[in-house]
C-alpha cells in the first residue's frame, strides 16, 4: 500500500464526505477508493470513518489522522515545488476564514488577482464572524481582530489600526457632530456587541493628553454582527464605535464621517493565525503577505495602518 496515496485518499474522503465523491475528485473508481480505505483502517488497527445519515465521519482516531495527514500531503507538495524550482507558483487547496465584514470590503475585492498569480491554487474563504475552530474546520490561516483569546495559536500581526466614532453625515446634518466624548451621551447609537470575543459592547474609553473620559453609549439597538452595524448606520439609525476599515469606502466618498478624531480609543490588530503546533504553509505564508500587501496599499486617505 502507498501510505502516501492512502493519505491522500482519506483526505478527500472526509473533505467531500462521501467515497463517491473522493473517487471523482481523484479520478479514480469508487471500488478503489472504498478498498484503499480498508487497508488503511487495517493497517492502523483502528476505525477512521463511520457512516451517518449525513454520509461518511471521521471517528475521533480519524480526525487526528486527518490533520496529520493532511500536513503531511502539504509538506510532501512543497518538498516537490522546492525541488522543482517552482518559485511562487502554488498548488493544492488553501483554507482560509475571516470575518464577513472585513473580508466583502478588503478581501474578496482582491482575490481574483491572488487567483490569477496562482492558476493551480484552489481557494475556500469561510466568512464568520465567530472564532472559528481552525483544526477541526481545517483552516490554514485565520484572520482575526484582536484581542486574541486563544494563547495557544500561532499567530503574526498583519496590521495596527484606529477605531472611532462613525456616522452618516446626513445623520450629523440634523442630530449635530459631538465636540467632545461626554457628548455622545445625547446620541442615538448603534452598539456593536459581538460574541466571539472582540472588542465591542456601550462602554468606552477615551483619551487625550493624558485624560481620560468614560462614556456609556445609550442606544435602543446593540447588533451582534459588524455587517449589522453597518447596515445600521448607513440607515441613519446613529453613531457607532468601529475599527476604521468598517466604513472605510463611504468615509472616502463622504457618505459617512468620522468625528471626535483627536480623541484615542482602544486600538485594534488584524492577525493572521494559524493552528497550535502547526508550522505555516507556504501557501498559508503566501496568502498572508499578499493580505499584507492589500493593507498597505489602503495607507493614506483611509489610514489602514
Amino acid at each position: 500500500m502507498d501510505r502516501l496515496a492512502a493519505m491522500e485518499t482519506f483526505v478527500a474522503v472526509v473533505d467531500s464526505g462521501s467515497f463517491s465523491a473522493a473517487a471523482r475528485r481523484l479520478n479514480v473508481g469508487q471500488p478503489a477508493v472504498s478498498k484503499l480505505i480498508a487497508q488503511l483502517e487495517d493497517r492502523l488497527g483502528v476505525k477512521l470513518l463511520v457512516r451517518t445519515t449525513r454520509g461518511l465521519t471521521a471517528t475521533e482516531a480519524g480526525l487526528n489522522y486527518y490533520e496529520r495527514a493532511r500536513r503531511s500531503i502539504e509538506e510532501a507538495d512543497e518538498a516537490e515545488l522546492a525541488a522543482r524550482g517552482a518559485g511562487t507558483s502554488l498548488n493544492g487547496k488553501l483554507r482560509v476564514s475571516a470575518l464577513v465584514t472585513f473580508a466583502r470590503l478588503h478581501l474578496m475585492p482582491h482575490i481574483p488577482e491572488f487567483l490569477a498569480r496562482h492558476p493551480d491554487l484552489e481557494l475556500d474563504v469561510v466568512l464568520e464572524d465567530r472564532n472559528v475552530d481552525l483544526v477541526q474546520e481545517g483552516i490554514d490561516v485565520g484572520l482575526r481582530l484582536s484581542p486574541l483569546t486563544d494563547s495557544s495559536l500561532t499567530a503574526l500581526r498583519i496590521v495596527s489600526g484606529r477605531r472611532g466614532v462613525f456616522g452618516t453625515t446626513a445623520y450629523f446634518a440634523w442630530a449635530g457632530e459631538p465636540a467632545t466624548p461626554g457628548d455622545l451621551n445625547a446620541h442615538a447609537a448603534v452598539i456593536y456587541d459581538p460574541r466571539s470575543g472582540s472588542r465591542g459592547g456601550p462602554v468606552w474609553h477615551f483619551r487625550r493628553n493624558g485624560t481620560e473620559v468614560v462614556v456609556t453609549l445609550r442606544g435602543r439597538l446593540r447588533v451582534t454582527a459588524a455587517e449589522g452595524v453597518r447596515a445600521a448606520v448607513l440607515a441613519d439609525a446613529g453613531i457607532a464605535i468601529g475599527t476604521e476599515w468598517m466604513f472605510a469606502p463611504e468615509v472616502a466618498d463622504g457618505t459617512v464621517k468620522e468625528v471626535l478624531r483627536d480623541w484615542e480609543l482602544p486600538g485594534t490588530d488584524l492577525w493572521a493565525v494559524f493552528p497550535a503546533g502547526r508550522s505555516a504553509t507556504t501557501k498559508a505564508r503566501t496568502f498572508v503577505s499578499f493580505v499584507q500587501d492589500i493593507m498597505r496599499r489602503h495607507r493614506g486617505p483611509t489610514n489602514l495602518g
